[in-house]
């Protein structure tokens, strides 16, 4: 039986991250027959992955436009803050509304960017003028009209050397 050691990701590593990232619900069972182990060494390394950090967690992908939320933004912000622990009490601010989706801190001419999900323009004005009482500075709202594509899924490149 395999250890919880820390090591370098196999081929098999790979193809469990991969299934388990596009069928999360998959059973210990159909994953070892999926990567030719038994159920035993399958679940063995899974439960590694989790413990190494690879697999963060495994939820349900909700349809936003069933549950009413027709508004999807991307949000650039800027902010005069430049104290490292203000600076941790905004991001923490951030990471705690719930309509933020993402939140990226980035380079170049915004600070950071923020993907937020309202139901209505409503709701969006509403965040926004949370986002004011937080030292943001600017803002620059973009709304999008329709998702092209939605993936939370790596390019494992499975097999190819």
């Amino acid at each position: 039986m395999e250890t919880f050691q820390s090591k370098v990701l196999d081929e098999v590593d790979l193809k469990i991250l991969d299934k388990l990232q596009t069928v999360s619900q998959t059973s210990n069972t159909e994953l070892a027959k999926y990567v030719n182990l038994s159920p035993p060494a399958t679940h063995a390394r899974v439960k590694r992955l989790e413990s190494e950090g690879y697999i963060k967690q495994q939820v349900a992908i909700l349809n936003q436009e069933k549950l009413g939320f027709d508004l999807l933004c991307f949000i650039f912000i800027n902010t005069n803050i430049h104290q490292a622990d203000e600076l941790a009490v905004l991001e923490k601010t951030l990471e705690v509304m719930p309509e933020v989706l993402e939140c990226h801190l980035l380079t170049g001419e915004y600070d950071y960017l923020l993907k937020v999900a309202n139901k209505d323009r409503k709701g969006l004005e509403g965040f926004v003028r949370k986002l004011n009482k937080l030292g943001i500075t600017r803002i620059q709202t973009s709304l999008a009209l329709r998702e092209i594509k939605c993936s939370t899924t790596l390019p494992l490149n499975i097999g190819e050397k």
